[in-house]
């Protein structure tokens, strides 16, 4: 098994951060940042107040203007983060050879996306399937077999998310195809599933906290200056602004983390 030392990713991440900022954060500011908060500006009413307090039985219609714009903004972001990556992992590389080689790579990073999609499909449909034919037999064993299917399932998709979680830097690093990028990551983290868990958890929570706090703090001077607007707006850049630097330095430390993990 290989060794992954969380503390040593962070201190090379500070370190290379410092160093190149100047290319990192105008990369995550206009690939990951912005449509984010485009995207948020589109999202109508019933969806944010949906997406704050979701309710199975009760989930508004999507417009398909806005379906689009999300599905946009999801690649907008990978692209940006496969940049990133390839700015991390190449030193000396320009942004633009980085967004060149992220292009290259993306449809192999959609690709992925595919096939664990339609694997978690798959899983939560053999979960519906078995709850049906249970709920023939029994109302009651349905119910506790669905709960418990459920939670089985939701468990397995964390799962698969965490030891997938070097996937990005396995994309932009090979010339390997779907398949391929997939079994290495998966391989990559093996042995290392609870280290890895904290460090995204940690990232996670701090991420919220001080995202929430910058939109608060800015939100309240942008309503003195331009009203119920003006605090929507300049909290969401705010936030926006503050999540994206976070997830440069999340960014960087999973490349060293990988390439920790390649160098034996």
């Amino acid at each position: 098994m290989t060794t992954m030392s969380i503390g040593k990713a962070w201190e090379e991440a500070v370190a290379f951060v410092a160093r190149e900022a100047s290319l990192l954060f105008p990369v995550a500011l206009l690939f990951v940042a912005l449509p984010g908060v485009i995207l948020q500006e589109m999202t109508p009413p019933e969806l944010q107040a949906w997406f704050a307090q979701p309710k199975a039985d009760a989930i508004p219609a999507m417009p398909p203007g806005f379906a689009v714009a999300m599905l946009l903004t999801i690649l907008l972001i990978w692209f940006g983060s496969l940049a990133l990556f390839a700015l991390a992992l190449r030193p000396g590389i320009s942004v633009g050879e980085a967004l060149r080689l992220s292009f290259a790579r993306l449809p192999v990073l959609i690709g992925t996306a595919l096939v664990v999609v339609g694997a978690i499909a798959g899983i939560f449909a053999v979960a519906l399937l078995l709850g049906v034919i249970f709920s023939l037999a029994s109302k009651q064993l349905a119910a506790l077999l669905g709960l418990l299917l459920g939670v089985g399932a939701v468990g397995l998709v964390l799962y698969a998310s965490i030891r997938l979680v070097l996937l990005n830097p396995v994309v932009i690093d090979g010339q390997t195809g779907v398949m391929d990028s997939l079994r290495r990551a998966w391989a990559l983290t093996r042995g290392h599933f609870w280290r890895l868990f904290g460090f995204l958890l940690l990232v996670m929570l701090l991420s919220t906290i001080v995202a929430s706090v910058a939109q608060m703090i800015v939100g309240l001077l942008g309503s003195l200056v331009a009203g119920a607007d003006g605090a929507r707006i300049a909290g969401g850049i705010a936030g926006a602004a503050v999540s994206s630097i976070i997830q440069v330095y999340m960014l960087v430390m999973l490349a060293r983390l990988y390439r920790q993990a390649v160098a034996v």
